[in-house]
Formats: C-alpha cells, structure tokens, sequence
C-alpha cells in the first residue's frame, strides 16, 4: 500500500483544486489517505489528515450527518489502535448515535457500529459494558440479514469471546458452534 501514499495524496490535491479545500469530496479522499497511512503504519501522519476530514465533514454537511459519523469511527479506530480509549471511546458513541438517528435503531449498519464499541470496551475490561452491545448487534443482525448470514455469524463470535472471558462457558461454547454452522454453510 506504501505505493498507492502518493497517488492518494494527489487525488486530495485534485479534488482541492477542482472543489476547493472544504468540499466533502476532499474529505473523502482525505479518509482515504489516512486509511492507508494507518495500513502502512504511519499512525502519527495519519491522525492530523484523519481529523481535517472530520472537520470539513462537520463544516460542509452538519454534525450530524451519516459521513461525519464515518469520520469519527475512522478516528475512533486509529486512536484505539494508539491506546488512546479515553478520546477514541467518545468518538464511537458519537457516531453510532448520529447512524442511529439516521438510519433507525435496527439497520445493519448500527449493528456494526455497536461491535466497534463493544470491541473497544472488551479491550479495556469493561466486559460488563461491552455485553450487552454486542447482544444488541447481534440481534439486530439475525433481524435484518436473516439467522444464517456471516454477519451473524462474525456477531457471535464476538459475544462468545466475551462471555469466554466471562466464564460463561456454556453459552460461549453454543454460540461458537452455531457460528461455526453458519460459516460452514456460506
């Protein structure tokens, strides 16, 4: 990806000179160099880049739009890959309630958002927070895509490692075999 770093940085170049500097289309192609500079593992350039596509984002569409909440979980990943879970915490819960309004508390999408969340919440130990959220996504998966979709499938792996970690071995061990039946079947 190391090679694709100068072809992004041109193409946010030329949205720059054909849009200007705060057109969303800047931001988008912004978010895309510092995906790959966060892939090639300039974390540190890709912070600053990360957070000026935020704010053309919050600037030229409102803070409350679905692609502003595409920009905070883009920062949110970054700063949790850092350690950063005091700032990046915060981000994750701005955009999974900006997804809720605009799509509605069941769409796939939330479901995905509440998974970054939870992920971000396991990590540091806060199992007890985490669970629930990843219930949540895992029911709203089985609702929209159906009980056999490698979404539901991803979904339960996710809560059969918490309650793992929870010594809920049981139900850990139910929901792995169920994911495994559904992974096998796609």
């Amino acid at each position: 990806y190391t090679q694709d770093i100068p072809l992004a940085r041109e193409a946010v170049n030329l949205f720059e000179v054909a849009r200007g500097p705060d057109h969303p289309d800047v931001a988008t192609s912004l978010n895309n160099l510092a995906e790959l500079l966060q892939t090639t593992g300039d974390l540190t350039e890709a912070r600053p880049v990360y957070e000026r596509a935020l704010k053309i984002r919050e600037r030229a569409l409102g803070p409350d739009h679905p692609d502003v909440a595409t920009s905070l979980n883009s920062l949110a990943r970054l700063l949790q890959t850092t350690g950063n879970v005091a700032k990046a915490r915060p981000l994750y819960e701005r955009a999974l309630k900006i997804r809720e309004r605009a799509l509605g508390p069941d769409h796939p999408d939330v479901a995905t958002r509440l998974n970054d969340l939870a992920l971000l919440l396991w990590g540091n130990g806060d199992l007890a927070e985490a669970r629930p959220l990843y219930e949540r996504a895992l029911h709203i998966y089985e609702r929209a895509r159906g009980p056999n979709h490698p979404d539901v499938a991803t979904s339960m792996n996710n809560l059969a490692l918490l309650l793992w970690g929870t010594g809920d071995y049981p139900r850990a061990r139910f929901l792995y075999a169920r994911a495994l039946q559904i992974n096998e079947r796609a």
